[in-house]
């Protein structure tokens, strides 16, 4: 019986990933259809024409794949592209692992409509596990379909829409099954280099270094506490007494967020609502995936004389080492950096 449970969650699960992506082939328009109608919002095109020139750049001057992917653009009428649902068990920092045929195991599941996360969010949390529902603007499809800009997409500002396109396009160049960490880490230096080359083609001074030093800040914070979670999940106690030290971590977190964001960030609040929000172990499971390996990918961008097609041959080396071997190259890598 949950043999087939599981088969039936399973059927439903594809079923509604195929509808919501039959939604989006259906009604994706051409950016260039859009930009020639008079009756289109200018600042919708003024969007557009940005996010096109964004996705030019990207395959002439970052040599990302050049093929009809984000030419097309779909209104979602809706806040979110997908919802992604984490779980963890109640003990653990790992994730609870969900495999697929072309993307590999990943630790979390993504539904087109809110609803459902939630559904499978109810289901996982009476299996004993941490839940975490949280919503997505984009995401890709690695090159199996031409991925839309999505309206979502533009609540963001211009440098995190056209980077995002870059960090999309590289899921698209080079990807690993059941290796999320580098995978991510990869997109993410592709992502942030190429924003660097591309507002430096437009004449733009570079950002300002302190968001991503708090951000940074914060994510090591964040890390700090799942490591020191995991370490007390490994001891042999009762639960009563783990679930009691799991709290009190929790509560030791939050203190070190305030001592620390008073102390660096004064008058900075943009994580205390994340902090102040219930945290659990599924809450942690997206920390550290997109940075990890990003500090070796920059070394390995560097030693390839700051050549993209160099430096993606390097990266399709290390692609196809065992993980066990591709974790010691990129430790090694980090290293460096």
């Amino acid at each position: 019986m949950g043999l087939l449970l599981a088969a039936c969650a399973s059927v439903r699960y594809y079923a509604q990933a195929v509808r919501g992506q039959s939604e989006l082939v259906f009604h994706r328009r051409n950016i260039g259809a859009i930009l020639a109608d008079p009756a289109t919002d200018p600042r919708l095109a003024a969007r557009l024409v940005l996010a096109e020139q964004a996705r030019r750049f990207a395959s002439q001057h970052l040599a990302l794949p050049d093929n009809r992917s984000y030419t097309r653009y779909v209104d979602l009428h809706r806040t979110f592209a997908v919802w992604n649902v984490f779980a963890a068990p109640r003990y653990s920092v790992d994730p609870v692992l969900h495999c697929f045929p072309i993307a590999g195991c990943v630790g979390y599941r993504g539904y087109f409509s809110e609803a459902d996360a939630k559904a499978d969010a109810d289901r996982l949390r009476r299996q004993g596990n941490d839940v975490e529902v949280g919503g997505v603007s984009a995401y890709s499809t690695l090159g199996w379909f031409a991925d839309p800009i999505l309206s979502s997409m533009l609540r963001w500002d211009d440098d995190e829409l056209d980077s995002t396109i870059f960090h999309e396009l590289a899921h698209q160049l080079i990807y690993v099954k059941d290796d999320t960490a580098f995978n991510e880490s990869f997109a993410t230096f592709v992502q942030d280099q190429g924003l660097r080359e591309w507002r430096q083609s437009r004449g733009l001074p570079a950002k300002n270094g302190r968001d991503e030093a708090m951000e940074n800040g914060f994510t090591t914070l964040v890390l700090d506490l799942r490591e020191r979670l995991k370490r007390l999940y490994a001891s042999d106690l009762d639960q009563p007494t783990m679930e009691a030290g799991k709290q009190r971590e929790i509560a030791a977190f939050r203190a070190r967020y305030a001592q620390w964001r008073d102390r660096d960030w004064p008058g900075k609040h943009g994580y205390d609502a994340w902090v102040a929000a219930p945290i659990n172990n599924a809450r942690l499971v997206p920390f550290g995936l997109y940075d990890q390996w990003t500090p070796a990918f920059a070394a390995l961008f560097k030693q390839s004389q700051g050549q993209w097609s160099a430096f993606y041959r390097r990266v399709r080396e290390l692609s196809r080492q065992p993980k066990r071997q591709r974790d010691d190259l990129l430790a090694a890598l980090n290293g460096r950096a």
